[in-house]
């Protein structure tokens, strides 16, 4: 057995120690909710006949109380390609858990937001808070107490997180999360971005560019690329809460549906049993989450190059099981955990080639061989993480898991011993501005520092006409302020990565600044991100003027405006925008109002939940 490497033991402890109050008092939260709180038994003869009323074949089960009643939480709608195979899954969930005498129902929806269909727009003012949306939709359908274990079903960026984070408040519920898969491969990301780039530049017209992007996007399943989703299954793996490397399995297939079957089957083994039964395997979500699962899942991100953006959410989840951690700790992991892993944005091979040349599977055997990950967890499907290092495979029809060999592809998936890189890629920048990340994984080295004069606007789109101008073609950082989540909700700024690449190409020394997102898939051009404090509220940020030389260094962790101290101490803050007032982003008011920093996990909902606690 491989000794855990110093750092991470250091890192665990230190989230350990800190989170030992809040910690002891989510356990004793979950200990009551099975030991005292409401559940099928203390429900009245009402109160129960409400609930089985229209469960067809599975209600004289449900009425005697005698098995088990899974609950699936659903993020199934037919516009989002991620979610779309979900349909008709609450059917084979149901059929599955007759076999082990077991019942099931859908407890409730929630929403799905597609970042992909919002991206630029206005409705990606409500993307962020969709997450905090999803938590309160998913803590209302367990709120039903007709339930002895869940099924969360979803995938996508604010999806899982959402999920989690209101399951996490029935810690005391054995939980499993179900994926349902990529898309096949479409057109290669990197003639995406070329047709994309030539757009930006004029070269080419919006019909060339739908071709191609629906080339891209094309079936059921995820986006290919290993953006914020597909970081999401990954976490879930690294945390122990899927069963074993069911994430990247296409929809449709046989061996999909084993798993999914095989998810539902192994619920009724770690399930809760109620008073006079007996289950010596039982495992409540909120033990599977602890403090060295959270630390798994940062590990898992560092290695494979995955989503800034989950240097909001994996915040927010820690949260919802009373862990307490923070960017110094990303940073930290990031420093020994080496990048075994180059996925578009930060190579060329998607996520399906990713998974066929050894995926998820291979990464963790890789990290626990060489004492980089914490094997001694608690998950869902095994006593500890060793056995999700293996793949599934049919043999005879029958769903088996093997060893995983050396990898299949070495362009994409390297051992530690010829790693792509010696770290993580994700950077803690600290200075005069703030605090912020910087993924750098898949930009060039020569390029982590940049010093340049800023050009500062309050609006993504104002950016893009400052680029079709010709105003941007120099040595630039762009600055967008006035997007963290009190001003508008925190929306990713993807839509600027095809004029800043354009500028990049052009030979100029060009990054970005913002109190914003960028995308889980960013990628070339470097971008400080989620600046905290925001400029909202008297963030930094907000006292920067056109023409400030600005100085952003991942090498050094610097994020520095390089203006007279006593002129900087001078300045008075801008007038914000005005706040935004359509497409129901009105509606999220509240939300902006209440919303804590980007590094404590950009949640009002848990904001306000711990004032009460």
């Amino acid at each position: 057995m491989t000794d855990l490497h110093p750092v991470i033991a250091k890192v665990t402890e230190r989230i350990t120690q800190r989170s030992a109050a809040s910690r002891r008092k989510y356990l004793d939260l979950i200990e009551r909710g099975r030991d005292a709180g409401t559940n099928r038994d203390q429900l009245s003869c009402g109160n129960l006949a409400h609930g089985f009323a229209a469960s067809g074949e599975d209600k004289a089960v449900i009425r005697t109380g005698g098995a088990m009643n899974i609950g699936i939480v659903t993020a199934y709608n037919d516009m989002l390609s991620a979610h779309q195979p979900y349909g008709r899954y609450p059917e084979q969930i149901k059929l599955a858990a007759r076999e082990v005498g077991c019942t099931a129902q859908v407890a409730g929806g929630v929403p799905a937001m597609c970042d992909g269909v919002t991206q630029g727009q206005a409705g990606m003012d409500l993307s962020l808070f969709s997450r905090d949306t999803i938590a309160l939709g998913t803590a209302i359908a367990l709120s039903h107490a007709m339930f002895e274990g869940a099924l969360l079903l979803g995938i996508c960026d604010k999806i899982v997180p959402g999920l989690l984070i209101g399951a996490l408040r029935f810690g005391h519920l054995p939980t499993i999360l179900v994926p349902a898969g990529p898309m096949p491969s479409g057109l290669a990301n990197k003639e995406k971005v070329r047709i994309r780039q030539l757009y930006a530049e004029g070269k080419v017209g919006k019909e060339e560019l739908l071709e191609s992007e629906s080339a891209s996007y094309h079936g059921a399943g995820t986006c290919t690329f290993y953006g914020t989703a597909n970081s999401n299954q990954m976490m879930m793996e690294m945390m122990g809460l899927h069963m074993p490397a069911a994430s990247f399995i296409h929809p449709g297939t046989k061996l999909r549906q084993e798993l999914t079957r095989a998810a539902v089957h192994q619920l009724s083994r770690i399930g809760w049993t109620k008073e006079g039964q007996s289950n010596d395997d039982y495992r409540p979500l909120g033990h599977c989450v602890d403090e060295k699962a959270i630390v798994n899942a940062i590990i898992g991100l560092m290695a494979t190059g995955g989503s800034t953006n989950h240097a909001i959410h994996l915040p927010a989840i820690a949260r919802a099981a009373g862990i307490v951690i923070d960017w110094t700790d990303f940073a930290e992991i990031s420093d020994v955990v080496p990048l075994l892993a180059r996925v578009y944005p930060n190579g060329s091979g998607d996520v399906n080639n990713f998974h066929a040349a050894g995926g998820i599977s291979y990464v963790i055997r890789e990290l626990l061989g060489n004492g980089l990950l914490h094997g001694d967890i608690l998950t869902v499907a095994r006593q500890g993480l060793a056995d999700y290092g293996k793949e599934p495979v049919l043999e005879n029809e029958a769903l088996v898991w093997k060893d995983v060999p050396e990898s299949r592809d070495l362009s994409i998936l390297r051992p530690v011993s010829d790693a792509f890189n010696p770290d993580g890629g994700m950077r803690l920048l600290a200075g005069n501005l703030g605090r912020c990340v910087m993924k750098v994984s898949a930009v060039d080295k020569e390029r982590w520092t940049i010093e340049a004069p800023a050009a500062v606007f309050h609006d993504q789109d104002d950016v893009l006409r400052a680029f079709k101008a010709g105003e941007l073609e120099r040595d630039v950082i762009v600055v967008v302020r006035f997007q963290g989540p009190r001003a508008n909700g925190m929306p990713e700024l993807h839509k600027l990565t095809p004029a800043l690449g354009v500028l990049q190409d052009r030979g100029f020394r060009v990054a970005l600044v913002t109190d914003g997102r960028m995308s889980g898939a960013s990628g070339k051009v470097p971008a400080a991100i989620h600046l905290s404090p925001e400029a909202l509220g008297g963030g930094p940020i907000a006292k920067l003027r056109d023409g400030d030389l600005v100085r952003v260094c991942a090498e050094n962790g610097q994020i520095e405006a390089l203006v007279d101290t006593a002129e900087w101490d001078s300045r008075e803050m801008p007038t914000p925008p005005p706040a935004p007032y359509d497409t129901g982003r009105e509606l999220f008011a509240l939300f902006r109002h209440h919303s804590d920093l980007a590094e404590a996990g950009a949640s009002p909902i848990l904001a306000a939940m711990e004032t009460e606690v």
